[in-house]
């Protein structure tokens, strides 16, 4: 295995040298670099053009000038990196560091959201084939595939941001609303149930009339204004998860794993009050170290609880412990929304259409963060959408396949529960040709959106190699284009080790 990836990664760089000699070269013979300067009327014309073939080495061949820049690159080496500077005369490094963040910012949340969602909505379109949540999920994610990135993004700014910050002047849901929306989730509920029609009835009922007292308790305690959790919230939505990450990792009938389970989230409410002074001074190394901190101590939880399989009962602890941490800090977020609805600066209207961050903007870890978070929201939901598609296509197909095979069969005739026969048997396989896909897309997360970067007022890296190749600006594009092909070949080796991760057949030979 060490000695694949060390070849791997030798021949990667290989591939990235002659990839980057290449895109130089072509850059290189683009456009011109003092264009701009030519067709000045500046009486320093002749200085500034001087400057500019001095700082950008323009004086020498594109081919010389490559390995001159290369030289600096390597100097990273030596922690001296060294990318050039743009015209402007401001460091490529610089412009990569905010460009990035930025990126990051923008497209890692809908990046795992899309996995996450359309991968789950693929397996159960699958379990459930030609049946109408199926026919559903297929018809939506189409949908949302087929349309331009820059009209779903005006939708969203129009009634979500617009709309929102509109309703929130008066958050109370009507009679007919509260309605409609309760029957497309019983519609939903009907339609992902499964067993008799009867069964399927009642869930259909017992979602709307979930959703109905959602959205009255939400109208009655103007809860969109002051939002909160609390004990009362947590602990059903820890029983929640508790009972759900049982059923799917171990199984109901593993006493000890539920068991386990249900004692984070007793913990998790043990700790929720002695936590809020901390959080009040908290920071994001703090709030990272509260997560791990859950995470551990339901893994240990679980191998202390021990049973047949003491491995089951710890990552039910480690799920519902990460589960618990994250409805903590939720509830916290939520504390700071008046404070910051009620900012000068946001005047009542939270949810913002462009820019990454609202200016000025004053206020603790847990004010800067809702503003983080309202700004990606658009955005997020925009990519999210675009992507489920391919995720809940590949995974629905891929689990068709594997649910057809004779060792599903065969387990199923030797008695194994369909619980086990998903999970155990079915999904892990039903992984392999997704790891390809999954591990290239959070690879190419550096290389940005531009569309969306545009729409949204995001200086992410796309912005940052379309305005660079616009004005012949060299050292950026080279840049840009340098860290999303490390990215790029990393994640591809990646996806050849998850090969052997996830499938017993598949060794690399060194």
């Amino acid at each position: 295995m060490l000695m694949y990836s060390v070849r791997r990664l030798i021949t990667a760089v290989f591939i990235l040298l002659g990839a980057s000699f290449l895109v130089y070269n072509l850059v290189a013979i683009a456009g011109n670099p003092l264009e701009e300067l030519l067709v000045s009327n500046s009486p320093n014309k002749e200085q500034l053009i001087a400057q500019r073939v001095e700082a950008l080495n323009l004086d020498v061949p594109a081919p010389v000038r490559y390995f001159m820049w290369l030289g600096g690159i390597l100097g990273c080496f030596a922690g001296q990196c060294d990318f050039g500077q743009n015209l402007a005369g401001t460091p490529v490094t610089q412009l990569l560091a905010n460009a990035i963040y930025q990126t990051l910012t923008l497209v890692l949340a809908s990046t795992i959201l899309s996995i996450l969602i359309g991968v789950s909505l693929g397996i159960v379109s699958a379990l459930r084939q030609y049946s109408a949540l199926d026919y559903t999920v297929t018809f939506a994610s189409f949908l949302f595939f087929s349309l331009p990135s820059f009209w779903i993004a005006v939708l969203l700014k129009e009634f979500l941001a617009i709309g929102f910050n509109d309703f929130l002047r008066n958050p109370v849901v009507t009679i007919p609303t509260t309605l409609l929306i309760s029957l497309i989730a019983g519609i939903f509920w009907y339609s992902a149930s499964f067993g008799k029609q009867r069964t399927r009835y009642l869930m259909g009922l017992v979602g709307f009339l979930l959703t109905a007292g959602m959205i009255v308790f939400v109208s009655a305690t103007q809860w969109f204004l002051t939002p909160f959790l609390g004990i009362p919230f947590m602990l059903p939505l820890g029983l929640g998860a508790a009972v759900l990450f049982t059923y799917l990792v171990a199984g109901l009938r593993n006493r000890r794993a539920l068991g386990t389970g249900l004692g984070m989230v007793l913990v998790g409410l043990i700790a929720y009050f002695p936590l809020q002074g901390l959080l009040a001074q908290a920071t994001l190394l703090m709030v990272v170290i509260i997560l791990a901190a859950f995470m551990a101590l339901g893994w240990v939880l679980g191998l202390l609880a021990g049973g047949y399989d003491r491995g089951q009962g710890a990552r039910v602890g480690l799920l519902t412990g990460l589960a618990m941490a994250l409805l903590i800090i939720a509830d916290r977020f939520m504390q700071a929304w008046p404070e910051y609805i009620s900012n000068s600066r946001i005047k009542g209207r939270p949810i913002p259409t462009a820019n990454a961050s609202t200016p000025n903007l004053q206020g603790d870890f847990w004010v800067l963060g809702i503003d983080t978070m309202t700004h990606i929201l658009l955005p997020t939901i925009a990519l999210t959408l675009i992507s489920l598609a391919s995720y809940s296509r590949f995974s629905r197909a891929s689990m068709l396949e594997i649910m057809n095979q004779d060792y599903i069969r065969t387990a199923r005739a030797k008695g194994v529960s369909e619980r086990a026969v998903v999970m155990k048997h079915a999904f892990r396989n039903a992984l392999i040709p997704l790891a390809t896909i999954i591990a290239m897309d959070i690879g190419g997360i550096i290389g940005g959106a531009a569309i969306t970067e545009r729409i949204f007022a995001f200086k992410g890296m796309g912005t940052l190699f379309l305005d660079s190749l616009a004005h012949t600006d060299p050292n950026p594009v080279m840049g840009v284009f340098l860290v999303t092909g490390l990215m790029a070949l990393i994640f591809n080796l990646v996806a050849d080790l998850l090969y052997s991760a996830l499938d017993p057949r598949v060794r690399v030979k060194a």
